[in-house]
């Protein structure tokens, strides 16, 4: 059977079950009995295979109950992400690359509706008064939302999957983003509370990588996670506190930015605080949290490489106080930084960890970055495949005073 028949069949059959139940009365299991009896009646005469008659089920029960064509195709694992430009054009990455989809939404009121499903499941608001909006699915994907007439297209909507299993570091292990070295290194570093920097490009797995790191976290601290949609999946720690930013409402009002999220953190006696994203002005409350006795604080930012990222923190630090002088805010950063973690996605499409450096100080007008580990490409790399390893650089590794005070007598 043809994608064109399938989906005239179950628009069909969606439509007759409207007209014959009361859908807020009838429970899922009398739904489901329901679409297959409609099935048998609808086909009856001609073949179809039984994986063809359950597909059609699944998405007529879907586009009800669920989030439509979503549903099948968020249940694929090898897709990490889905494009949808509009109800007629669907996109996936899967395995790094990216091909167009048969399947179509009905039209435009429909995905209209799974996305006002999404977005109300999250308890946030998309109208035309607040056309764009950053939410998550109930398994922690994220999404983004436009909505005509911003989006020429129609609709558009972007999710990043994540995987049901929370990152770890021997995953990262296994996929040769990192070495045995490294993760040792890693794990002294969370240990002894350094102020840790992950920065890299869209997709490059700064938020993966954050989840991994933040097993080395002691079980017994308080963690307290802040992020424009909660996407982090902590494990092990009891005393989490997950917190999460809210839009303005229609009228404008009750925005909740990350900025009030920090501040209000610095009265909750947190031990660590994990910003999941920096990307404006809070990074200046970032980095005064990091400069006020909360050692060990963990965050994302998007960047090209190490020093890349530090012009761009300055740059964000302008934008919540514009008045402060650029050698002030340099001090800062240097002072609320000890380390920042450098990722990439190759050519490959495989993400690799880049550089580990650590910021020395500040002289003569610049932040002094110090080098620990950076990635060499071996030989036999081709346009195919990279290959190659983190390799540690002969500079001395300088600010050991967190790992003496924290009775780490190991040398980095």
């Amino acid at each position: 059977m043809t994608e064109e028949k399938k989906s005239k069949i179950v628009k069909k059959l969606k439509k007759r079950i409207f007209e014959k139940y009361d859908l807020k009365s009838i429970n899922n299991d009398a739904l489901e009995e329901a679409i297959k009896q409609l099935i048998i009646e609808e086909i009856s005469g001609e073949y179809i295979t039984i994986k063809e008659r359950i597909d059609i089920t699944e998405r007529i029960f879907d586009s009800i109950r669920g989030f439509g064509i979503l549903d099948s195709i968020m249940k694929d694992e090898q897709i990490t992400e889905i494009m949808i430009n509009g109800p007629n054009d669907i996109f996936v990455e899967k395995k790094g690359t990216l091909f167009k989809l048969e399947q179509a939404f009905d039209d435009e009121r429909q995905l209209e509706d799974i996305v006002q499903k999404i977005v109300g499941q999250a308890g946030r608001e998309v109208n035309q008064a607040n056309p764009i909006v950053d939410t998550r699915l109930p398994n922690g994907s994220r999404v983004n939302v436009v909505l005509p007439p911003i989006s020429l297209n129609g609709t558009t909507v972007t999710i990043r999957k994540f995987s049901k299993k929370p990152m770890t570091i021997q995953q990262l292990l296994k996929y040769g983003s990192i070495t045995e070295e490294v993760a040792h290194v890693l794990e002294l570093l969370v240990k002894a509370k350094y102020n840790i920097f992950i920065s890299g490009g869209t997709g490059s797995g700064k938020t993966t990588f954050l989840n991994a790191v933040s097993h080395f976290i002691p079980h017994d601290e308080r963690v307290i996670t802040i992020e424009d949609s909660a996407e982090l999946q902590i494990e092990g720690i009891e005393n989490l506190v997950r917190m999460e930013t809210r839009n303005a409402n229609a009228s404008g009002s009750g925005a909740v930015t990350i900025r009030d999220l920090i501040k209000s953190s610095l009265r909750m006696r947190p031990e660590r605080i994990i910003v999941g994203e920096v990307r404006g002005g809070e990074a200046l409350d970032m980095l005064q949290a990091m400069n006020t006795g909360h050692d060990g604080s963990l965050s994302t930012g998007h960047a090209n490489g190490t020093k890349d990222m530090l012009s761009r923190l300055e740059t964000m630090v302008l934008q919540g106080s514009e008045g402060l002088p650029l050698e002030a805010i340099r001090q800062q950063i240097a002072s609320a930084v000890d380390i920042i973690i450098h990722l990439s996605r190759l050519r490959d499409k495989t993400r690799k960890t880049m550089e580990i450096s650590e910021i020395t100080g500040y002289e003569q007008g610049e932040i002094k970055v110090n080098p620990i580990y950076h990635f060499v490409e071996d030989e036999n790399s081709t346009i195919e495949k990279v290959s190659g390893r983190l390799v540690r650089t002969e500079n001395p590794f300088v600010k050991t005073d967190k790992l003496r005070m924290s009775g780490i007598k190991e040398v980095i």
